[in-house]
């Protein structure tokens, strides 16, 4: 039972890895330096324990707001933008507008996964069926809030990076971009347990709500920076960079094969 309960908190992280993978449509990264966020995504679980740890002896808090906003939401973010932007800010596979985004989803992904299967373990410790209601919740809401964190985190680091002015504000932004949508996600879920029911499922419907337009804000911002790319119209025979061999082995662009430096060029 428990390999069911690890397999059912890992597909989740798995399909939104692929799905975000193949959204990154004319330049591949690297799946080392992406296995290497996805790693750093899960470091970065200890890093949010030890930062919240000091947070609460400074400033002790009980409160859903201080619980939502400033230990998941802010702390949490920050410990995930720390890693993936001393990750790739001066990578040189960083070379497109989505490439923030992709790589701000494999480490949140990562984060997601370490805090999914603790979660679903400690809620089978007290019962199997916790355990799966749990694993299934997740997969529907806490898994892919994280995706969708990052993906807000990555649009605004790409436009950091990528734009002739505002870097500082765009960095701001992808910081507390995403920490302020994951802490009202986590907020409207939390003080449903401290309020009148009839006002709990006002705002479960409106959590609800939100959630599907916080789907469409991210699909959109994935095409955003899809339409940006400097690789849209580039033929894939066609020399990058002009010095180096074509992308293909053997200029066959049917040939297959698992390239673990895809997109690292240089």
């Amino acid at each position: 039972m428990s390999l069911l309960l690890i397999a059912l908190s890992l597909l989740p992280v798995i399909l939104l890895m692929v799905f975000v993978y193949r959204q990154d449509k004319y330049e591949k990264e690297p799946i080392g330096l992406l296995i290497l966020a996805f790693l750093g995504g899960m470091i970065a679980i200890p890093a949010d324990l030890t930062l919240v740890s000091i947070i609460n002896v400074v400033f002790p808090s009980e409160s859903v707001f201080y619980s939502a906003f400033i230990e998941a939401g802010f702390c949490e973010e920050l410990c995930k933008f720390v890693i993936l932007f001393l990750l790739i800010w001066w990578n040189r596979n960083f070379n497109e507008h989505m490439d923030g985004i992709v790589y701000a989803a494999f480490v949140g992904l990562g984060f997601a996964c370490v805090e999914n299967v603790l979660y679903v373990m400690q809620a089978a410790l007290s019962d199997l069926g916790t355990g799966i209601t749990t694993g299934i919740i997740r997969a529907l809401l806490s898994v892919p809030g994280h995706f969708l964190f990052a993906v807000v985190m990555g649009y605004f680091l790409s436009l950091a990076k990528f734009s002739d002015k505002g870097t500082f504000g765009y960095l701001l932004m992808s910081l507390f971009g995403a920490a302020l949508i994951h802490g009202l996600f986590d907020w409207i879920l939390m003080i449903n347990d401290y309020i009148h029911p009839v006002l709990g499922l006002v705002l479960l419907g409106l959590f609800i709500w939100g959630d599907i337009r916080l789907w469409k804000l991210g699909v959109k911002l994935i095409r955003h920076h899809q339409e940006r790319s400097p690789f849209k119209d580039q033929d894939p025979n066609d020399d990058y960079p002009p010095q180096q061999p074509p992308y293909y082995p053997n200029n066959d662009p049917e040939y297959k094969h698992i390239d673990w430096n895809a997109g690292d060029k240089y």
